[in-house]
């Protein structure tokens, strides 16, 4: 087992700079513009339902044969405010026989009792294929998550995609979004078997005009309200961390007496239009088209 230490590279989005036109030659433009367009509409064939451009990283399989320091950010020495009980600790990212675990434990670190662990990616993904096979653990007042974020501290608006396990009971996972920092589409779903019996496959599919959430292959949410749809490329994230506060929604909190865990298999993430990149990926069998 290794742990890996924090990496405090980001990484910006680019931007395309407008082009400026002198108000003379500004019609002859438009006129020139019209044309070319009449004519590229009589030759060329029709787009692909959901081709519509949004900033993306490429599609990529990690199947956590090594960890990828140039794909992975580990937080670390911080938390996410007064709600949660626990401090980010690298410490708590390990690497064995092809599964990524992230802990957390009693420890006093900072000003927190408890250590816990994150992991987000350092580029953003846009519309897509997101698939994630994990298994959890239990423990009252815990939330292990796979979702995708960006937010204010990226200069961008809260928008976020969810499953989060509260491991109280892990028959069930959350899926939620979030749409310029305010919740959507929350639903509480059935985890067959159970989150920490064994490795389930967790995914969903996001395009420009529906989302949907699925566990196992089977569909268990779908949203097409475009005013309940993100609209910003986010970074991947797992994490596992508690709370004392939250509790009517993660449960009362209790010290689990040991360290609880955890584990994650492989993430995926197909853009839209791409080929499937493994056999039981749900790229290989849904439709990406109405």
């Amino acid at each position: 087992m290794n742990a890996y230490p924090n990496d405090t590279s980001t990484v910006a989005a680019s931007s395309m700079p407008r082009a400026h036109t002198n108000r003379s030659t500004s019609l002859h433009l438009c006129l020139a513009g019209a044309l070319l367009a009449a004519a590229a509409a009589i030759v060329a064939p029709p787009h692909p339902a959901h081709a519509e451009e949004m900033q993306s990283a490429p599609s990529f399989v990690d199947n956590f044969s090594n960890f990828d320091r140039s794909r992975w950010f580990v937080s670390d020495g911080w938390n996410n405010g007064n709600h949660q009980n626990c401090t980010w600790s690298k410490d708590l990212v390990r690497l064995s026989d092809g599964v990524l675990s992230l802990s957390f434990e009693k420890r006093k670190l900072k000003d927190r009792e408890f250590a816990c662990a994150e992991v987000q990616t350092k580029q953003r993904y846009g519309y897509g294929v997101y698939e994630a096979r994990m298994k959890t653990d239990t423990g009252s007042g815990l939330n292990a998550a796979f979702f995708t974020y960006i937010g204010p501290q990226d200069k961008k608006p809260w928008d976020e995609i969810d499953f989060e396990i509260l491991t109280k009971d892990p028959t069930k996972v959350q899926v939620n979004s979030y749409i310029q920092g305010k919740p959507k589409n929350g639903k509480l779903v059935d985890v067959e078997g159970g989150a920490d019996k064994g490795f389930n496959d967790y995914g969903f599919v996001w395009e420009k005009d529906r989302l949907r959430w699925y566990v196992n292959g089977k569909l268990v949410n779908e949203v097409t309200n475009p005013d309940e749809l993100p609209t910003n490329p986010q970074k991947i994230f797992f994490s596992l961390w508690g709370s004392d506060k939250l509790t009517n929604w993660m449960g009362a909190f209790a010290d689990p007496g040991r360290k609880v865990t955890m584990q994650v298999k492989r993430i995926a993430f197909t853009a839209l239009g791409q080929p499937c990149q493994f056999p039981e990926s749900l790229a290989c069998s849904i439709s990406n088209s109405n």
